[in-house]
């Protein structure tokens, strides 16, 4: 909502600049989705060596109380 109030105000001040961001927002965002992809595989290889790092202190620990 706040993106589409500031397209607004973008539209009113500079309607050129405005239609130019409507038609590349689109090709900026397929740019990016690579970038997403690989951001999304490093914190899942982080958080798997994590539990991988942290397993014996998990399993020397004990139970755990609820």
């Amino acid at each position: 909502m706040a993106k589409f109030l500031l397209w607004l105000i973008l539209l009113v001040l500079c309607w050129p600049l405005a239609v130019l961001a409507l038609v590349l927002y689109p090709l900026v965002w397929l740019v990016l989705l690579p970038f997403r992809i690989l951001g999304i595989a490093v914190g899942g290889v982080f958080e798997l060596l994590r539990a991988v790092i942290t397993l014996p202190a998990r399993l020397l620990g004990g139970p755990r109380r609820v």
